[in-house]
């Protein structure tokens, strides 16, 4: 699992950052995402936001998470705990 964390100043940049970042997870926070991603795809999106960014001035941090720190998240009993997308083969 990644956590993307972003801070842009930038109203139509943040918009469209924030909507590339939701065809690859779920906001938890403003500004923050979980996105449960393989390896390749986690490549796809950071080019895909390096493409959005002005990366002189926009912040964007990715943390990675191994399964046993993934497990060891706590939150509000507001939020909404995201998982492992299911996938059904045919």
């Amino acid at each position: 699992m990644f956590v993307i964390a972003y801070d842009i100043s930038d109203d139509p940049r943040r918009t469209r950052l924030f909507k590339a970042l939701k065809r690859y997870g779920t906001p938890v926070q403003e500004s923050v995402f979980e996105c449960h991603l393989t390896p390749s795809q986690f490549v796809q999106m950071r080019q895909e936001i390096e493409r959005l960014i002005d990366p002189g001035i926009d912040q964007v941090r990715y943390y990675e998470l191994c399964h046993t720190c993934e497990g060891r998240i706590k939150a509000t009993s507001a939020s909404k705990m995201t998982s492992d997308p299911v996938a059904i083969v045919v």
